[in-house]
């Protein structure tokens, strides 16, 4: 009779830090004192997309419009696409309709945007009217420092950037809420119907202008302050994107400062990891894809989301650039026999919300990167649902090259779900699997994340893009 020595035929998920040595240990909190520095500059998609082309042209990456045909093996290439979202590659030793290796991330994170006429005056005060931006949970913004970042464009076309709230001497917005002694209503409400939508409208200004002729003095006031400070007046609104974001600098978490807060982690987080895995491959045996996505918290939708055709458009000049020969069946060839990790976030274990969770197959934090083997609600609706030859070809690089990771699902069954570009990726015949890293209270102003998972998710993402 076989006799098993413990844990051998067993399957138990590690924790990074017990499994790095001291120099891997020095190298992880070097990246996350890097990643907090990212993540502060970069709250929106716009921003992000600025950040990255900054860090990847410091690191030889060209625009691709600007790069002289052909290109070989080690070139590094870019395209920005409206301003909201970049894909990047280094070219690779075999033809790309060998297939190329793919991740794909996503830069845009759920927050406020300002509606098109958001100024109005109320009761001597002066608001900004917002629309929700992804899937949020409306009262956590409510009673919260909030920053505005955005464009607008003035009937000249001169672009002005804005990002007001981030420095300690600037003002900030806030969205107030009512005082518990008079909430009797609002707390006998469901969580859905006490907060509507139409209520996040956030306080600017108090101080009304001399002119007694004018109706609204406030509005006027705030209004002339943006002229003198960005030259605009009211009707560039109209044409602008302007977010509401966290005013809130990342930060360590806990006393042994093992953890990360930040807005915006989902999935700026997984987008950092791939920017750092992009710019530490030098010649990979097959050309390595990175995709810096826009739109993914409301369908991947628009020109800059992954719905969109911009990443099968810069293939096709990558394979224009390489061959000198394109045509669609190349093209085809190259998507069909492609491979791809969606990496967007996943949900950890929470000690105080736990019963949502299925613990066999719960990921945790601290236990490296999450492969999601499916996504998707109610059967699995709206997943990619990976195939097991596909699950065990990223097992094995990740085995191989010694990286600590785990699986996962987004909660129980029934419980809910949710979807990355997964299936996107999948829809042009290339084999694809989720994985990022889990985090705590993702989708809120604050998100948690585990400083060993980023350094491992790092590594992976290395691993699968430099072969």
């Amino acid at each position: 009779m076989l006799v098993a020595e413990k844990n051998q035929f067993a399957y138990s998920r590690r924790i990074v830090w017990e499994h790095l040595i001291s120099h891997e240990r020095e190298a992880m909190l070097h990246m996350g004192e890097d990643f907090k520095r990212y993540m502060k500059r970069a709250k929106t998609e716009r921003e992000t997309v600025i950040l990255t082309r900054e860090i990847a042209e410091n690191n030889g990456y060209k625009p691709v419009e600007k790069v002289l045909s052909p290109l070989k093996s080690g070139d590094r290439v870019y395209q920005v696409i409206k301003g909201k979202a970049l894909i990047m590659a280094i070219i690779g030793e075999r033809p790309l309709d060998e297939g190329v290796n793919i991740i794909g991330a996503h830069v845009d994170s759920p927050r406020l945007d300002l509606k098109v006429h958001p100024l109005y005056e109320h009761s001597g005060l002066a608001l900004l009217k917002s629309h929700y931006y992804g899937g949020i949970k409306k009262y956590q913004w409510l009673s919260l420092p909030l920053a505005l970042h955005g464009v607008v464009i003035r009937n000249d076309g001169s672009k002005i950037d804005i990002c007001l709230g981030e420095d300690d001497g600037d003002p900030v917005f806030t969205i107030t809420d009512i005082l518990p002694h008079l909430a009797k209503e609002q707390m006998d409400k469901k969580v859905t119907e006490a907060f509507p939508g139409e209520s996040l409208n956030a306080l600017c200004g108090s101080l009304p202008i001399e002119n007694n002729d004018i109706k609204e003095r406030v509005k006027e006031s705030i209004l002339g302050i943006l002229n003198r400070q960005y030259g605009i007046i009211e009707e560039d609104f109209i044409s602008a994107e302007l977010e509401l974001v966290p005013a809130i600098s990342p930060r360590d978490v806990g006393l042994d400062r093992s953890l990360v807060g930040a807005y915006g982690q989902d999935d700026r987080v997984c987008a950092y990891g791939l920017l750092m895995a992009m710019i530490g491959i030098n010649r990979p045996i097959n050309t390595s894809v990175g995709i810096f996505a826009d739109k993914e918290e409301i369908g991947s939708v628009g020109n800059t989301g992954m719905q969109s055709n911009f990443f099968a458009n810069f293939m096709a000049e990558l394979l224009d650039k390489t061959t000198g020969q394109y045509n669609d069946l190349m093209l085809r060839r190259t998507m069909r026999f492609s491979r791809a990790l969606s990496a967007d976030v996943n949900a950890a274990v929470d000690p105080g919300f736990e019963d949502v969770m299925e613990k066999n197959n719960a990921a945790r934090l601290g236990c490296g990167p999450v492969v999601t083997k499916y996504t998707g609600s109610g059967g699995k609706k709206g997943a990619n649902d990976a195939h097991a030859e596909f699950m065990a070809r990223v097992r094995k690089i990740f085995n191989d090259h010694h990286i600590i990771w785990q699986t996962g699902e987004l909660g129980k069954v029934d419980q809910g779900g949710g979807g990355t570009i997964a299936y996107m990726l999948a829809n042009y015949g290339m084999d694809v699997v989720d994985c990022g890293i889990a985090l705590l209270g993702m989708h809120s102003p604050f998100e948690i994340s585990h400083k060993a998972d980023i350094y491992m998710m790092y590594k992976g993402y290395k691993a699968f893009l430099d072969l």
